[in-house]
């Protein structure tokens, strides 16, 4: 049974940092990434990671967040600085299963800017 833990959320200045983890576990991985979701809105890709450490960014996070992953722990992070309240939001994990395809979605954590 696939698992996702994240962890990491929380409230902080403009100008600050975070860093969400997301540990994963009943499966082998394919690509992993992070969306987020802020009230009134759909949920949007953040950023996305492949096995062999390709990523991909939204433009609205490109310069100031890193997304990574430990393939040996299953691990997703996503390093957050230069934070704006309008990173405000609740952030999901994703992962793809490697053969089946089949996505899962973490809880979601929060994450709060304020100015």
């Amino acid at each position: 049974q696939v698992q996702l833990v994240e962890s990491g959320g929380g409230l902080v200045q403009a100008g600050g940092s975070l860093r969400l983890s997301c540990a994963a576990s009943g499966g082998i991985f394919n690509a992993m990434g992070w969306y987020r979701q802020a009230p009134g809105k759909q949920r949007e890709l953040v950023a996305a990671i492949t096995t062999g450490g390709s990523t991909n960014y939204a433009d609205s996070v490109k310069g100031r967040f890193t997304i990574s992953r430990d393939n040996a722990k299953s691990t997703l992070y996503l390093q957050m600085s230069s934070l704006k309240p309008e990173d405000t939001a609740v952030y999901y994990c994703r992962v793809d299963l490697l053969w089946s395809g089949v996505i899962y979605w973490g809880q979601g954590t929060q994450v709060t800017v304020s100015s």
